[in-house]
């Protein structure tokens, strides 16, 4: 429950990546909690926004979802030792089947949006570009999800997230091991896992 509520909250604020600015002024740490702070609170107000049309909401939700989130170094991760051995073409396929599996999932969860919020807490440094955002979700009963948004930071500035902790759970670890249980259920082979992501892409977009 605790899971799916976090999915759905997530995906409503990842809505509003790349649509504001960071102040050229601020240190690196308060950027990157301004990054989330902001993210949330333009997030938010979007998604509250039942208006708009379901397919214009999801055109949106993918291409600003891929500009919040490094889905190319999550899917890397996900696929673990796998990606070194993959073809180039599998690697290639892999990611895009990834970034549609994933978009489609998180797409779906506008609908789960129930007034809840996000508050912001302190940042610590993650190696040399990185950074651990704390921040909890507030529920309309009063109870605090923790929540930690780990993010990147490039060379010009700009932060992308690279996974998100609930209560101490990894969703990037948790997509590392869900992967890894297909992987091994298809002998470990790449182009058995290729042709189950295939199968579930297919059936999401079915699904509507």
């Amino acid at each position: 429950m605790v899971r799916r509520l976090f999915l759905s909250l997530a995906a409503a604020f990842v809505l509003a990546a790349g649509t504001f600015a960071v102040p050229a002024h601020a240190q690196d740490g308060e950027a990157a909690q301004k990054f989330i702070a902001e993210l949330a609170r333009q997030a938010i107000t979007t998604v509250a926004d039942r208006q708009l049309p379901q397919a214009e909401r999801e055109s949106r939700f993918r291409k600003l979802f891929v500009t919040a989130f490094d889905l190319s170094e999550i899917g890397r991760f996900v696929l673990s030792r796998s990606w070194r051995t993959a073809t180039p073409d599998q690697q290639q396929e892999f990611l895009s089947l990834f970034e549609d599996i994933t978009v489609l999932t998180w797409a779906k969860r506008f609908q789960d949006y129930n007034g809840e919020s996000l508050e912001t807490g302190g940042v610590t440094r993650d190696g040399d570009r990185g950074w651990v955002v704390d921040s909890h979700i507030l529920r309309a009963q009063g109870q605090q999800i923790p929540v930690q948004w780990k993010v990147k930071q490039s060379e010009d500035g700009s932060f992308r997230v690279i996974d998100i902790v609930v209560e101490g759970v990894s969703m990037a670890i948790t997509h590392r091991s869900d992967y890894a249980a297909a992987l091994q259920a298809n002998g470990g082979k790449v182009d058995g896992l290729l042709s189950t992501m295939r199968t579930k892409l297919d059936q999401l977009k079915a699904a509507g």
